[in-house]
């Protein structure tokens, strides 16, 4: 009997799931236990070349649609996710192993969040006029035209959505690829669009490694390239875009300070370290996982956090009381392992965790380590697990110099009473997606990327629609040409 992960086929192209299976097979491994449960195939050039034909086709008549409709289309789309909320989020912890209690809230239901506001923002989509006297110029905002996506594995229900929404908003169609570590989520999501009402063609589904997205980023037909992964990734894409004068959106790494003054509730503050270092098993790419903890609360703050990480309970994923999942896959399990061994070869004090969990699967305990200095590996370098590095410090220039002290630029977050002090803090921390006493909300409305190697351009919000869109400016001249001869 086929397990209730298998999709129908591999991909999903012009309003149906499509299947060649001369690609190269994909196992879906279920993290929780190791066993693969699905199996897919990488997109052949004769899928990537169908997928990339359709989208192009397809997306004239999208952008010939009026806002209304197309939003009314991604309305639709986001309450049937809803109404299916449980199924997804089950499909959800198959292809990543997050626990339900968490894809339950997190997942689905943030795709449709997104997929809803972007459906109501595609009417109001206009250009301006602007009088220059009696002549006057108007501007038309449209669409760019064919927009690829890749996906990255730690959200695949979510970044499917948060991709396509906006780029459907604005009239373009889209060939997404998921990674190849969680390729189930997006099919779904291509087929409720099309159960929605949305024209065939306009969001499609290809599976593959490096070389299927490789395929897609430097095709000329391409007009938008909008990818979620590894720095080292990113600049490989962002690179291959440059060649052929593509827009991108690159939503890549950090290695986020998240900054407690001593004046802050311990536990609001404890919460908020949590929440930005084992949500997710770790795997999220704005974790705050520099954690800056002021000396004067140093001990009282690690005792708390030991005593509430001991609290999480890890387990069979499907289970509604479990609260902490395994690693997506064997690969990454074993790199965290690798990044705790570093932690304590260096000379950082293990509070607690600290190894691979006692279970079936790819499982490492929340893991958390004191005394860490800024030169540190596990200081440096992006993680992807549940490994949270606390750094003391003395003063509040001292702390906004060494947390702005790396590449990255992501996130950043303040635990303080002073809402002075905050905000005088955050308006030095260079960061893209910032909080305070706070850590990792993402609501659709506020806009999420970051700077430096963090990445370009932002997604979701308003800001959004700026990079799924591109503005044609039109001079009308109402009186006679002056010309020289």
């Amino acid at each position: 009997m086929t397990h209730p992960a298998q999709p129908k086929a591999s991909h999903f192209i012009n309003g149906e799931y499509v299947e060649d299976t001369a690609g190269t097979p994909i196992p879906v491994i279920y993290a929780a236990t190791g066993e693969q449960i699905a199996t897919v195939y990488a997109a052949t050039p004769a899928i990537v070349e169908q997928a990339l034909s359709t989208a192009k086709e397809a997306q004239k008549a999208w952008a010939k649609m009026t806002g209304t409709e197309r939003g009314r289309i991604l309305r639709r789309a986001a309450d049937i996710m809803r109404e299916r909320n449980h199924e997804l989020s089950v499909l959800e912890t198959y292809d990543t192993g997050k626990p339900l209690q968490e894809t339950l809230v997190a997942d689905a239901t943030s795709g449709a969040d997104a997929l809803e506001y972007f459906g109501g923002l595609a009417a109001s989509l206009t250009g301006e006029h602007i009088p220059m006297g009696e002549d006057w110029v108007y501007t038309v905002r449209e669409a760019l035209g064919l927009c690829v996506g890749i996906g990255a594995w730690n959200y695949p229900t979510q970044i499917a959505c948060w991709k396509g929404a906006p780029a459907l908003a604005c009239g373009n169609s889209m060939v997404f690829k998921p990674s190849e570590t969680t390729p189930l989520c997006a099919l779904k999501v291509a087929e409720i669009l099309i159960e929605a009402g949305a024209p065939a063609g306009i969001y499609n589904v290809v599976q593959g490694m490096g070389e299927v997205g490789s395929a897609l980023v430097t095709d000329p037909r391409v007009d938008k390239v909008s990818l979620t992964g590894s720095v080292p990734t990113g600049k490989k894409v962002y690179a291959a875009a440059a060649e052929g004068m593509k827009h991108v959106t690159m939503e890549l790494g950090g290695k986020s300070p998240l900054i407690i003054f001593d004046d802050a509730d311990i536990d609001n503050a404890v919460g908020g370290a949590i929440n930005g270092n084992f949500y997710s098993s770790g795997q999220v790419c704005s974790n705050g996982t520099r954690v800056f903890v002021q000396k004067g609360i140093k001990e009282k703050f690690l005792a708390r956090l030991a005593e509430r990480t001991g609290n999480a309970i890890i387990g069979d994923p499907m289970d509604e009381a479990t609260s902490f999942g395994p690693m997506v896959s064997e690969n990454q399990m074993n790199i965290v392992l690798g990044y705790i061994e570093k932690g304590k070869e260096e000379g950082a004090r293990l509070i607690c965790g600290g190894k691979r969990a006692d279970k079936d699967g790819f499982f490492v305990e929340p893991t958390v380590f004191a005394d860490v200095t800024d030169d540190m590996t596990i200081a440096r370098e992006e993680i992807f697990g549940p490994v949270m590095s606390v750094l003391d410090f003395d003063t509040e220039e001292e702390v906004i110099a060494r947390a702005n002290d790396t590449e990255f630029g992501l996130s950043a977050g303040v635990f303080t009473n002073d809402f002075s002090r905050a905000h005088r803090v955050i308006g030095q921390l260079e960061a893209g997606s910032c909080f305070i006493n706070s850590y990792n909300d993402a609501p659709v409305e506020a806009p999420f990327g970051g700077v430096k190697a963090s990445g370009v351009g932002r997604e979701n919000s308003k800001e959004a629609i700026k990079h799924f869109s591109q503005v044609k400016s039109v001079y009308v001249r109402m009186g006679d040409v002056e010309a020289a001869f």
